[in-house]
């Protein structure tokens, strides 16, 4: 028995989500079902971060254990030729039997996407969240500052959420503007349900000039979701980098 770890990019549009749920088609049951028929093995794979409906990825992380004796670094192209176009294994290698993803130090950066023009272009729909609405950069990014450092992130967490705890280290957040793209980037140890795109909500209701950048501290301090701003949609997020540390 070995344990193969795999690098997965996703298009999110089509999946509610990354967990294996009874109403509809996820990532982690597409990897599922492919992984069977190529190895002919019940699989489960083990994911690094579940993210949402509609969310992308480039580099999560999947393990599982296997019998097969189909080489590793033969593994990628082998599943790649099963797996549909907009989920692609980037990576493989074989790792310690007692790896586990979400039991490791790592850290993890999101980029959400705000295509911020007159009007929508379509070939960014699906991966940018449209708005005409003027935003004040400047705001954005020094109401981003109180976020860094250790907090209690319960005004950012989804009301339903059962995380034991929900004190969080974010390490960076910078927002920044390429083109016709505001860009808010997060780096941290780990994130709440929802936790990044509360953040992204938020943040664009300081740069519409709805909240002034140092309500982020009494947002903070509330530890209530109604406090903050609203869940901003999926599609304008991406994991774009995943690191062990």
């Amino acid at each position: 028995m070995k344990r193969v770890m795999l690098t997965v990019a996703y298009d999110g549009t089509n999946y509610c989500g990354w967990q294996v749920q009874p109403n509809g088609e996820t990532i982690e049951g597409v990897l599922n079902r492919c992984l069977f028929e190529l190895l002919e093995e019940e699989i489960e794979v083990i994911g690094a971060s579940r993210t949402d409906s509609g969310v992308h990825a480039l580099c999560n992380i999947a393990v599982f254990d296997t019998d097969t004796s189909i080489p590793v670094a033969k593994l990628a192209n082998a599943l790649n030729a099963r797996l549909p176009d907009d989920i692609k294994i980037q990576s493989a290698k074989e790792v310690d039997a007692s790896f586990h993803p979400r039991r490791c130090e790592s850290r993890k950066t999101y980029e959400y996407r705000i295509y911020n023009a007159p009007f929508p272009m379509p070939t960014e729909r699906l991966y940018t969240h449209f708005s005409y609405t003027p935003f004040d950069l400047v705001q954005m990014q020094e109401a981003a500052v109180y976020l860094i450092g250790t907090h209690d992130f319960k005004s950012f967490c989804n009301a339903d959420s059962q995380a034991e705890s929900t004190v969080r280290q974010i390490e960076n957040v910078e927002v920044s503007k390429r083109g016709d793209q505001i860009i808010i980037r997060v780096v941290g140890r780990g994130f709440l349900y929802n936790m990044v795109r509360i953040i992204a909500g938020t943040l664009m209701e300081v740069g519409r000039g709805h909240l002034p950048a140092q309500d982020i501290e009494r947002i903070l301090e509330a530890k209530d979701r109604s406090a903050a701003g609203p869940t901003a949609p999926a599609c304008g997020l991406t994991l774009v980098k995943y690191e062990f540390l």
